[in-house]
């Protein structure tokens, strides 16, 4: 079965609003809601084919879009490759130019709507930013506290607590006030035993790559609906994230880095291939910086994650 080679966009708005429609209801998935876009004809890239399509469809002119997720997916009648862009500038005026029924809502009421299956890590990916902030080790907790709300006011809006050296009560203590700072402003991702997370259920959880080796034939340690995520080094971690469900993953060394110069880097070509054919946002890490993104978002990454090039 030949695989449906499909672009559509994920058109941002003012304040933070998606533009999403409606499928009518005699197509396939009709009725729910999905991105704008439609099929690459033949000799089309997909950029130009998201273009054609948003100007039939909407009515609208792209003027900038930028590479956001690539997702492959089967369904039992179809296969079908979902090739997304964000739609960052565009002119006109939005319309349901075939009669289909437009709503815009914010990136984080996605999930109440209903859309197909394979638009699950597009729903991720439009709502996650394009940096990852990890906390620094070896600060004293007074020290980090302040180096979060510095970060805060730079606009981080996802941040990892990871902080290896405190004793398992201190880290619980620094968990709830790292929280209490962020709420409403910042998704905060915490690292520990699973058995942990039920005590915070703002929070958002990261696995380790051992962690997610051991418990993958488990399921999914946490409830759909709050983030989980992952660190991969190597496509069998990749295949064990898939399994998991995971909502996004960072993967690891891109690049040499200080911290860890025994780690061998993987360069920018094989965590490009790496994600080929991987289905849900990633974070690239390990020597990179906030000038990396774009490059990141080139090779189907989300964005980058990192301690130094992002701590206040």
């Amino acid at each position: 079965m030949k695989r449906l080679h499909v672009a559509a966009g994920v058109i941002r708005g003012g304040a933070g609003h998606v533009l999403i429609a409606k499928r009518p209801v005699d197509k396939h998935q009709g009725g729910l809601w999905e991105f704008p876009g439609g099929k690459v004809e033949p000799g089309e890239t997909a950029e130009g084919a998201l273009a054609r399509e948003l100007a039939e469809e909407l009515g609208i002119a792209v003027n900038a879009a930028r590479p956001l997720i690539q997702v492959r997916h089967d369904y039992p009648d179809k296969q079908v490759l979902l090739d997304v862009w964000e739609v960052l500038e565009f002119d006109g005026e939005p319309h349901g130019a075939e009669g289909q029924p437009l709503a815009w809502v914010t990136a984080e009421d996605l999930p109440r709507y209903e859309f197909p299956a394979a638009n699950r890590p597009i729903i991720s990916a439009a709502r996650l930013p394009k940096s990852y902030l990890i906390t620094p080790d070896n600060l004293a907790p007074q020290e980090l506290l302040c180096g979060v709300a510095c970060a805060l006011d730079a606009g981080v809006r996802l941040l990892q607590l990871r902080c290896p050296a405190l004793a398992d009560a201190q880290y619980r203590t620094l968990a709830t006030e790292v929280l209490e700072l962020c709420a409403g402003r910042a998704q905060v991702m915490l690292k520990g035993p699973l058995e942990w997370a039920q005590d915070f259920p703002d929070a958002g959880w990261h696995l380790t790559a051992s962690q997610l080796r051991e418990h993958t034939d488990a399921g999914r340690p946490i409830e759909t609906g709050r983030w989980l995520a992952a660190s991969c080094h190597d496509m069998a971690e990749l295949d064990l994230a898939n399994q998991m469900g995971v909502d996004f993953i960072v993967l690891s060394p891109i690049l040499a880095t200080a911290s860890h110069p025994e780690a061998r880097p993987m360069g920018w070509q094989r965590a490009a291939d790496m994600l080929l054919g991987f289905a849900q946002p990633a974070y690239l890490l390990g020597g990179l910086g906030p000038r990396d993104a774009e490059r990141a978002a080139q090779i189907g990454a989300q964005g980058v994650a990192g301690i130094r090039a992002f701590w206040p």
